[in-house]
C-alpha cells in the first residue's frame, strides 16, 4: 500500500496556503487503468471535496507527493468528470520521471493521498464566447476536456474550438480528447517553439473569442501573447497557466 502523506510537514507551500485559508482533503484511489503507454487514469473519492463546493470548469486541487529525498511539494491536478453525488472523480497522469509518476504508477485502491484546495481561478466567461482557441499538451488533456464539456452545456454550444496539441510521443494523438465535430485539433510534435510558431503562423482576428493556455512556462508566455496580440484577444479574453517547467527540479 502506497503511504498517504497527511502526517509528514509541507514546509513554507503548506504553511503559505493554510494562512490563505486553503482546505485540505484526503483522496483515496478506487482504481487505476492505463490510457496509453504514456498515460494513466486514477479513479478517487474526495474526502468531502465535491460536498463543500460546486464543481466548476477545470476545477483543480493540489496533491501532496514525498520525493526521493522523503520531503513533500505540490502538484496541480484536474479533476476529470467530478460526480458531486458520489464525491468522486478521476485523476490523469502523464507519465515522467517524478514524485507524482512514482505514486500514481505505484497506486492501488484503498491508498489514500493528501491534498489541499484553495480554489479554482477559471470562471466561464460571460457571454458566451463565438469561438475558442485552445493551447495544451498531454498534462493539460484533463483541463481541455473540463472546457470542451463546459463549451457544451454553456449558452453558445455550437462555438467552435481551434485546438493547438503538443504531443511528445505517438500515443499521445491516441489520448482522448472531447472533440466535437465543430472542433479542429493541430497535433504538433514537441519540438523546441514548434507549437508557439504554429500558433502565431495561424493568427487572424479573432475579436469575439477566448482563448485557454496550458503548456510549459516559455511555450505559455508565447502563445498568451500570441492570443493576445496577434489574434487581437486582449488581455480579459485569455485564460493562461503554465502547467510545467522544462528541466525543473528533480522531485
Amino acid at each position: 500500500m502506497v503511504e498517504q502523506t497527511k502526517s509528514k510537514s509541507r514546509g513554507w507551500q503548506g504553511a503559505v496556503l493554510k494562512m490563505l485559508g486553503a482546505d485540505d482533503y484526503e483522496f483515496t484511489v478506487t482504481s487505476n487503468e492505463p490510457v496509453t503507454d504514456q498515460y494513466i487514469r486514477l479513479g478517487v473519492t474526495g474526502g468531502g471535496l465535491l460536498t463543500d463546493r460546486p464543481v466548476n470548469p477545470a476545477m483543480w486541487v493540489r496533491i501532496w507527493f514525498e520525493n526521493k529525498h522523503g520531503k513533500l511539494h505540490q502538484r496541480a491536478y484536474t479533476l476529470v468528470d467530478p460526480d458531486p453525488a458520489s464525491d468522486s472523480f478521476f485523476l490523469e497522469f502523464a507519465l515522467h520521471d517524478g514524485a507524482a509518476t512514482r505514486w500514481a504508477q505505484a497506486a492501488r485502491p484503498g491508498d489514500t493521498i493528501s491534498s489541499t484546495f484553495m480554489g479554482s481561478k477559471f470562471t466561464f466567461p460571460d457571454p458566451a464566447p463565438q469561438g475558442w482557441l485552445i493551447a495544451g499538451d498531454a498534462a493539460a488533456l484533463p483541463a481541455i476536456n473540463s472546457l470542451l464539456d463546459a463549451i457544451s452545456a454553456s449558452s453558445n454550444p455550437s462555438a467552435a474550438a481551434t485546438v493547438w496539441f503538443e504531443y511528445a510521443h505517438d500515443s499521445d494523438k491516441a489520448l482522448p480528447l472531447r472533440l466535437r465535430d465543430q472542433d479542429t485539433v493541430n497535433w504538433i510534435r514537441r519540438d523546441g517553439p514548434a507549437l508557439s510558431d504554429a500558433v502565431r503562423d495561424a493568427a487572424f482576428d479573432a475579436t469575439g473569442h477566448f482563448g485557454f493556455v496550458a503548456l510549459d512556462m516559455k511555450s505559455t508566455r508565447a502563445v498568451s501573447a500570441s492570443f493576445k496580440n496577434d489574434y487581437q484577444l486582449g488581455k480579459a479574453n485569455v485564460k493562461a497557466q503554465a502547467y510545467w517547467r522544462e528541466n525543473g527540479p528533480e522531485s
